[in-house]
């Protein structure tokens, strides 16, 4: 799995000029998932993103975490983040899950991101065209691959 973690003020994702997901200050995770990835990626991931300091304390140091500020989040399935680019210039997409195995990922990510942040998660809508607002804060953008977890 691989996850663009952005740290935000506010964020939306709107669906067919519907809004369906809206935060505040948070995170905006966009993850792609690979045909590899297993439940102990998902495990893994929720918790290095809800534990993750990267917002700042009142001495403005990054040391607080997801956790510590109570802030919300919404999660976007993005299967660009699995592009080849190596050879040419179009993306190769071969890496990125089938829906058969991507979307039960990214339910399951989404349950455990919540049991571990201990509230509901908000989402956009797997393979649906979305248009994705924020506000970057810092701007704080984090890129998580659980391929490099050493």
């Amino acid at each position: 799995m691989k996850a663009v973690i952005q740290r935000v003020s506010s964020a939306s994702v709107t669906i067919s000029g519907k809004k369906v997901a809206s935060i505040q200050t948070g995170l905006l995770v966009l993850l792609g998932i690979a045909e590899e990835d297993a439940q102990e990626d998902i495990v893994w991931l929720s918790k290095k993103i809800s534990q993750l300091r990267i917002f700042n304390d009142a001495n403005k140091v990054m040391n607080h975490s997801l956790l510590d500020i109570d802030g919300d989040v919404i999660v976007v399935s993005q299967f660009t983040l699995q592009a080849g680019t190596k050879k040419g210039n179009r993306p190769s997409y071969i890496k990125a899950a089938k829906p058969e195995i991507a979307i039960p990922l990214y339910a399951g990510f989404v349950k455990q991101l919540e049991k571990d942040v201990g509230k509901k998660v908000q989402t956009g809508q797997f393979g649906a065209d979305m248009k994705v607002a924020l506000i970057n804060d810092g701007p704080v953008t984090i890129l998580i691959d659980t391929l490099k977890k050493c």
